[in-house]
């Protein structure tokens, strides 16, 4: 894997990239080599633009490494969830095919390897509560309003 640091609004994010493509976003920076490499710099154009509110979906080539069967359908329905959309954990669990099992998707966000790009900040507890993320709730909170402020200000104009 080739790593590099962005510089985003919610502090340092570290991604990791593969010969498929990206297979890691950390919340903070990690103590690993940094390199150049173009999907990594298109990456963190991506990122920056998806900050600036001029990007709501990705187009970066994706490598999941790992995750269960279960997992890997929970990460590909976060990536069916429109920007500026959120559904519960308990709506994501039905899609999947469990409809008892919103608990395991919350533990499958959790262990959402390509975090922001895989969006689990758009999962939320019943009812809209905000619950869970591995960045804490104040960046999930960030991300939310961020998608919600562009979506609105795109509805406006």
């Amino acid at each position: 894997m080739r790593w590099a640091v962005v510089d985003s609004p919610i502090g340092d994010l570290s991604l990791a990239v593969d010969d498929d493509g990206l297979c890691r976003l950390n919340f903070g920076r990690v103590d690993r080599h940094l390199e150049q490499d173009p999907l990594l710099t298109e990456t963190q154009e991506q990122l920056k633009a998806y900050f600036a509110g001029e990007l709501k979906e990705f187009t970066i080539p994706l490598s999941v490494r790992g995750g269960t069967d279960f997992e890997r359908a929970v990460w590909a329905q976060l990536s069916r969830i429109p920007y500026g959309e959120m559904q519960t954990y308990g709506e994501v669990a039905k899609i999947v095919g469990d409809a008892g099992a919103a608990r395991a998707v919350g533990t499958a966000c959790n262990r959402n390897p390509i975090a922001v790009v895989v969006p689990c900040h758009r999962v939320v507890g019943a009812g809209g509560k905000m619950v869970g993320f591995g960045g804490g709730i104040p960046l999930k909170r960030h991300l939310l309003e961020l998608e919600a402020r562009i979506t609105l200000e795109t509805l406006w104009t």
